[in-house]
């Protein structure tokens, strides 16, 4: 009985080396190495000389109080120079450390080992992920180079001094709110990456008192990226600071012929510069109008015709708005196929009309929600119920038909995420089936389980102009 427990508890320790440094690269490297503990063997054949993956993350620490802070992050770092001083960098395919920054912050052993495994000549590095949040590190190279990264972050508080950037495999690169990132340094880094597809970059934050401009998502050229996140997060230089507002959102450019997917997330800058994106497929918006600005600042005409070739479009409650007051011509999206619309009860609908009609080719029309501020200025793309000032002015105005835009709209699929069966949707609903003629699916999602009858009757019921579409399809 008692060889028996025996077996089972040293069954793990009896594995080869190779297949526990496996088990250890799947776990936080602090875990990893507190292991040490379990067996004599395990202290003596330094398993970490056998992990492939390396992560260190300072946030795991409990902190008692904010003065505990400092001493115990030169603490970690001092355990995290330690560490790495018995792991041999050829082994390492993937390293990750967060960490807030301290005294150790600078220190040669720890960077000077990541630098090292990233340009080691016989190295199996691939992946690299460095953040650091209150101290800023800098990084400092004639020649940064790895010849085999395949993927690399950093996030905030990292510097950057480059003469040159050779990342020749590199293929995606996010920059996360990298407050040390100058313009100069940030285009070495992108031009050092010739294969780059993915890039992930924000600029989010910054300080009301003492704004910078963003660096990283105001300007992307590069040749090879098929697929660009960009989010600006800076709502600063207000009213009271009209000159530094107007620096810091004056222009956004974009040149990427290679790019295939965007999704772009901003306050409206002054003026667009998006060019050869004639492989753009896909697009995401979500553009915010400046609350304290009046006149509306920002002009988001020539980011539309930049990507007025795309078969995709997806458009956040926001993204309506800056459209309908800031974009002078709408182009013609003759490519458009697939256009989804986010509702928002505070956002309205006013640019609906006019985007539909530029969209002669649209085969599915999908809408997250369906509520939105009532106004008298959306025209007719949707059942909004007019106030009686405009009921009066219809009135005195001779009756004449009025073409709908719905009308003369090709949607064949028409689906509705998140329907809630509220008067103002159903009423939407009949908007919708009584109008739009060539109509083949109508697909409708979200219904609440405790009024699924209910709300399926009262859409079943409704009419539906299309001879080619008979039924409404729950999902």
């Amino acid at each position: 009985m008692s060889s028996c427990c025996c077996s089972s508890r040293d069954r793990i320790s009896d594995l080869p080396d190779e297949i526990l440094g496996k088990i250890l690269s799947l776990v936080p490297t602090k875990v990893a190495v507190s292991t040490s503990v379990l067996s004599k063997r395990w202290r003596m054949n330094n398993l970490l000389a056998h992990v492939d993956t390396l992560s260190f993350d300072e946030s795991m620490v409990v902190y008692p109080n904010e003065e505990a802070v400092s001493g115990s992050s030169d603490r970690f770092l001092e355990f995290l120079d330690k560490t790495l001083r018995n792991c041999p960098t050829k082994t390492i395919k993937k390293f990750s450390l967060s960490h807030r920054g301290g005294r150790f912050t600078k220190s040669p052993a720890v960077y000077g080992w990541i630098l090292s495994a990233m340009e080691e000549e016989e190295s199996l590095l691939e992946e690299v992920h460095l953040e650091c949040t209150r101290v800023e590190v800098s990084l400092e190279r004639k020649l940064l180079r790895s010849n085999t990264l395949v993927k690399l972050t950093l996030s905030r508080e990292y510097c950057l001094e480059v003469d040159r950037v050779y990342f020749p495999a590199l293929k995606s690169l996010s920059l996360l709110t990298v407050g040390g990132l100058d313009y100069n340094n940030y285009r070495r880094l992108i031009k050092g990456c010739p294969l780059l597809e993915e890039l992930f970059i924000t600029d989010i934050g910054a300080d009301a008192v003492d704004p910078y401009p963003p660096c990283c998502t105001a300007s992307v050229k590069s040749a090879s990226i098929k697929r660009l996140v960009v989010s600006v997060d800076m709502p600063y230089g207000g009213p009271r600071n009209e000159h530094s507002f107007r620096d810091l959102h004056y222009q956004s450019y974009v040149k990427a012929p290679s790019l295939v997917y965007l999704d772009y997330s901003s306050h409206v800058f002054m003026n667009y510069r998006f060019l050869d994106l004639d492989s753009l497929a896909e697009v995401r918006l979500n553009l915010k109008l400046w609350d304290h600005h009046k006149p509306i600042y920002g002009d988001v005409t020539n980011l539309a015709a930049g990507i007025s070739n795309i078969t995709t479009l997806h458009l956040s409650p926001d993204s309506l708005e800056a459209f309908h007051f800031c974009c002078k011509s709408m182009p013609v999206f003759k490519n458009l196929l697939d256009l989804s619309i986010q509702s928002n009860k505070k956002k309205c609908w006013q640019v609906m009309p006019l985007l539909l009609n530029r969209c002669p080719n649209l085969h599915t029309l999908v809408f997250k929600g369906l509520v939105h501020r009532v106004t008298d200025k959306c025209g007719d793309a949707c059942a909004c119920t007019p106030n009686n000032k405009h009921k009066k002015k219809m009135k005195k105005k001779k009756k004449s038909k009025v073409i709908s835009c719905l009308w003369t709209c090709p949607v064949k699929v028409l689906e509705i995420v998140e329907y809630g069966g509220s008067f103002q949707e159903l009423k939407q609903m009949r908007h919708f089936l009584g109008k739009l003629e060539c109509l083949e699916t109508v697909r409708v999602g979200g219904i609440d389980a405790d009024n699924t009858i209910v709300l399926r009757a009262n859409l079943l019921s409704l009419p539906i102009v299309s001879s080619n579409c008979n039924n409404i399809h729950f999902i």
